[in-house]
């Protein structure tokens, strides 16, 4: 057994999220969920990204979860990787798609 292959993205997604909740990140060209709509607008700015920094701590907790209960096998034929992998990049796709439709809603 080694260590999960995507434990330290989903802690620095984790960690990254947590000043976007807490409403510390102005809006900028860099850090956050940037569209034009969020850009154009404080409110709505603050308001996105505090709801897209939840649903990315909820994503790297689901995988911390997977990594914590699915043991990983260095083996490249193990099934364990597809299970990880998907762990991360399923609940990530889900919540960039639920941003992009509060976005659109606001």
């Amino acid at each position: 057994m080694s260590k999960p292959p995507f434990l330290i993205p989903s802690i620095i997604f984790l960690i990254i999220s947590i000043p976007l909740v807490i409403g510390w990140i102005p809006r900028n060209r860099f850090y956050g969920v940037r569209t034009r709509k969020t850009l154009s607008d404080e409110k709505v700015w603050y308001s996105v990204n505090r709801f897209g920094g939840v649903l990315f701590i909820i994503s790297s907790l689901i995988y911390l979860g997977i990594a914590a209960f699915v043991p990983y096998s260095s083996d490249a034929t193990s099934l364990n990787w597809w299970v990880h992998i998907m762990g991360l990049l399923l609940p990530l796709s889900i919540s960039i798609f639920i941003i992009h439709l509060y976005t659109k809603r606001l």
